[in-house]
């Protein structure tokens, strides 16, 4: 197949919940032609046959409908319905309204929770919180499903509207009723929205036995990603590395382009790190023009959160560069959409390609397993600690249980996690309510439950509890 050099593709980063959304990046300029300032070209020129039907029915409903109707909502839902025959989450519809909402959203930061969401299978299902995000110190987590937006259903909503009711500004609350696999009945979780700046890369430089170790973390991948991902990677270079740990968890996805830039600095010309499969079954590989590798060892931290963009990113790394992926499965989104504006300021995001890896493996609804599986602790998966009446002793269920699994994890040992509020788990909430200036009684009232999020956020982000970044720098030292 052709060889070409850079990833001349778009994709989309699904969406982020209060930002309505990020896609870009290059175009496949010859993979059709359209008018992207006046509409889309329809080869044929008047409507064929086929859609004589559509013009028929069009006709008699906006001329003999018992009531007026708005043609262009005709016109609108008629698009939203071929759309819908897709059953595809990731293809849809933007009216004017929604797509420059969309496109204003797309700047150095946003007002919302910060999670990325999509629709699988009719769900509406949180891909991932962004680090240190609102949502992220909330207790949601990837494949968590949205059932209710401050107490209102969801159901029959698209991706954009359901988005657009998750939005808001700074300092206000949204409340979302989730389902979470493990739990029975569902959670309701409040979330105070703030500004989610998009910083996407940040480093750091671990010393080991006299040894610099680089950390970079790639939040998601927008404008200046790669940009940025280089200049932190030169910066890191200078001190003399004996090894990289590259780190997508959490990481949503993003422009492509990013990932085109980054890839091209980190693998050779000898493998393709991405192939795009068209619709008539043809594979374009692309290639970088890296023809040696780096002089120290790479591996790359991934886990359920790791979708679309970064999926590729650790596909390549993977199977291109023989580097490898430590955490737990990717997401599973091997699909790319492009973006095609309809004239009127309206737009389709349409599923026009398959994205494969290196090897050629399609890892929609898969996933990419990491080379070595490491699962983070307990407490690090704890579902969102609600009380809206007191957890008391003798009561037997999944709350309490929730509970005992964050006393378990800050060190307060309440002996049992299976639910049952007993003696122990008194003294150890006990414990814990004396320790940060709570009134000791022993019961988990709306305070206590609060500060036992509080205190497990911290205890998630602190670093030295990650085994996961930790056997990845135990990786580096043993091939080193």
């Amino acid at each position: 197949m052709e060889q070409r050099k850079g990833l001349i593709i778009i994709t989309a980063a699904s969406l982020l919940a209060g930002a309505g959304g990020m896609y870009g990046g290059m175009s496949l300029l010859d993979a059709f032609e359209r008018d992207t300032e006046d509409g889309v070209a329809i080869e044929g020129g008047p409507l064929s046959d086929r859609l004589h039907k559509v013009e028929v029915a069009y006709d008699l409903i906006a001329d003999k409908y018992v009531e007026e109707v708005d043609k262009g909502e005709l016109v609108e839902g008629a698009i939203q319905g071929m759309l819908d025959t897709l059953e595809d989450p990731y293809s849809m519809y933007m009216d004017a309204r929604t797509a420059s909402q969309f496109n204003d959203s797309l700047g150095s930061s946003f007002q919302g929770i910060g999670a990325e969401v999509t629709v699988m299978d009719g769900k509406l299902l949180i891909v991932a919180p962004f680090k240190n995000s609102p949502a992220e110190k909330a207790g949601l987590r990837p494949n968590d499903q949205i059932l209710k937006v401050d107490g209102e259903t969801i159901t029959g909503l698209d991706l954009y509207e359901a988005t657009l009711k998750i939005r808001g500004e700074k300092g206000s609350k949204v409340e979302l009723e989730i389902m979470r696999e493990g739990l029975s009945d569902p959670v309701k979780v409040s979330v105070k929205r703030d500004e989610i700046p998009l910083e996407t890369v940040h480093s750091d430089v671990k010393n080991e036995n006299g040894k610099h170790y680089g950390v970079i973390e790639v939040s998601s991948f927008s404008e200046n990603t790669s940009k940025d991902f280089k200049k932190q990677l030169s910066e890191l270079e200078e001190k003399g590395l004996a090894g990289l740990v590259i780190d997508v968890r959490g990481n949503p996805g993003g422009l492509l382009s990013s990932v085109n830039e980054m890839l091209d600095e980190l693998v050779t010309q000898d493998k393709p790190y991405v192939q795009v499969q068209e619709r008539n079954g043809d594979t374009l590989k692309y290639f970088s023009e890296n023809k040696e590798k780096k002089s120290y060892p790479i591996t790359v931290l991934v886990d359920e959160g790791s979708a679309s963009a970064s999926e590729i990113l650790a596909g390549a790394l993977k199977e291109a560069g023989d580097y490898p992926l430590i955490g737990t499965k990717t997401f599973g989104k091997g699909t790319v959409q492009q973006p095609v504006p309809m004239g009127d300021g309206s737009n389709i995001k349409l599923t026009m390609f398959k994205w494969l890896t290196p090897e050629g493996n399609w890892i929609h609804k898969k996933g990419i397993e990491p080379n070595i599986h490491v699962k983070q602790p307990a407490y690090f998966y704890a579902h969102p600690l609600q009380a809206e009446k007191p957890l008391v002793r003798e009561m037997n269920n999944e709350q309490v249980k929730n509970a005992q699994e964050m006393l378990q994890g800050l060190g307060y040992n309440p002996a049992r996690s299976d639910g049952y509020f007993n003696n122990s788990t008194e003294t150890a909430v006990k414990n814990f309510q004396k320790k940060h200036e709570l009134e000791a009684s022993g019961k988990i009232d709306s305070e206590t439950a609060s500060k036992l999020q509080e205190e497990i956020y911290k205890a998630v982000k602190d670093e030295k509890n990650d085994v996961q970044l930790k056997a990845a720098l135990e990786y580096l030292k043993r091939v080193n």
